[in-house]
Formats: C-alpha cells, sequence, structure tokens
C-alpha cells in the first residue's frame, strides 16, 4: 500500500491497466482478492481466469475516468426492464412472473418513487418520464465500483431494477439469477433443455455473481 492505494504485483512488478499506467486500487479486500486470483489462475491463463482484475481495469482505466457513459447506458434499461414485459399465456407462466417479479417493481416504487408500467406480449410500453429521471438519479448515486459493477450485471439479466436491487443487497446473485432466466426456466420445465440454452444461462449466473463478489469487495 502506497499513500492509502494498494498494488499488486507480479514477479515484483506493479500490475499495470491495458493503457500501460499501473493499477491503482481503492480497497484493501479487492487487492487482496485480486492477489488470490492470481495465485489460482493456471500457467496457461488468460484474463477469464482473472475477473476482478479485469473489472478493477476497467473501474481504474475507464469509470472512474468518466462515468457518464456508464450512467447513461444503465439508465436506458429502466426504458425495458425485463420486469416490465409480461407473458399473456400460460397462466402458469403470467402467475409465476407476477410472484417474481412484481415485488421488485414494488420495491423500486418504495425506495426510488419510479413506478414502472408493466405490459404483456411484444408491446413496447413508454415509461413515465418522471420515473426513469429517478432511476437514472439512483444509477448516477452509485460509486464507481459499484457502476462497473453493474455495467456487467444490468446487461446480463436485462433488468436495472434487479441490478439496483443487487447493488443495495436488496437481493442475491442466485435469486437475481433465477428472476432474470425465469422465463427460460419455466419453459425448459416442459419442453426440454439445450446445450447452447444451458452454457449462456451458465454465463449469465456467472455475470451476476462476479458483479456482486466486486461489489462486496469494495465495500
Amino acid at each position: 500500500m502506497e499513500n492509502g492505494v494498494w498494488h499488486v504485483a507480479l514477479d515484483g512488478k506493479p500490475m499495470r491497466v491495458p493503457g500501460g499506467a499501473v493499477l491503482r486500487v481503492q480497497h484493501e479486500r479487492l487487492a487482496l482478492a485480486m492477489a488470490e486470483e492470481w495465485q489460482a489462475a493456471p500457467a496457461e491463463m488468460s484474463f477469464e481466469d482473472v475477473p476482478l482484475t479485469r473489472l478493477a481495469g476497467t473501474l481504474e482505466e475507464r469509470v472512474a475516468v468518466d462515468p457518464q457513459p456508464v450512467i447513461d447506458s444503465l439508465a436506458a434499461y429502466a426504458q425495458s426492464d425485463l420486469l416490465c414485459y409480461r407473458a399473456d399465456q400460460p397462466p402458469a407462466l403470467v402467475q409465476r412472473q407476477a410472484q417474481v417479479w412484481q415485488p421488485w417493481l414494488d420495491w423500486a416504487a418504495r425506495r426510488y418513487d419510479a413506478k414502472l408500467l408493466v405490459t404483456s406480449g411484444i408491446i413496447y410500453v413508454t415509461q413515465p418520464p418522471a420515473s426513469l429521471a429517478l432511476l437514472r438519479a439512483a444509477v448516477a448515486a452509485q460509486s464507481a465500483a459499484v457502476l462497473t459493477a453493474l455495467g456487467v450485471a444490468v446487461p446480463a439479466m436485462g433488468s436495472l431494477v434487479l441490478g439496483l436491487a443487487l447493488a443495495e443487497g436488496e437481493i442475491d446473485a442466485v435469486h437475481a439469477y433465477e428472476a432474470s432466466v425465469l422465463d427460460e426456466l419455466f419453459q425448459a420445465e416442459f419442453w426440454g433443455d439445450d446445450t447452447e440454452a444451458v452454457a449462456r444461462r451458465r454465463r449469465v449466473a456467472a455475470d451476476i455473481a462476479l458483479a456482486e463478489r466486486f461489489i462486496r469487495v469494495c465495500s
């Protein structure tokens, strides 16, 4: 540690971001977790083997420097949040979506005073501008580290509401994942699964778990 900033060394040399600057880590728990993942990485490794390091580099080189693009990108998900688009058939899926998804829209309405409208089928619904502005403000209030994590989790889930709930510790990664792939899991119960779908869901689960862990070690 130097001047309140942590550095992770590889073979005695400080780790650097792709741009060449020394990677500065503001959180001790993150620095320790990064060191652990490098120690566990295989000899023939890629950055897929050190995901915390990858996010730390994104945080340092991009998000901390200019968070606005990330804020803009994340806030846009409120316009077509997964939780707002419901099936109209079969009744069992309609009921499951209401049971799992509606409580999180209700939470967003209580927490941020941001009520989002729900539609069925593929009909696009225009959300209230005031609600979109309030959710954007909620995103902008997050730290650069949380924005970095949400930059992974929100696209994976297709839901800003679930992302904010994850950031605030209202939902854990497992339940956020299950909510985000509810439709796929429902279909798999009736029609079975295929290798590609399973692999995609595993990637989604891994991204959400990584985001949750990054938030935790940066807190």
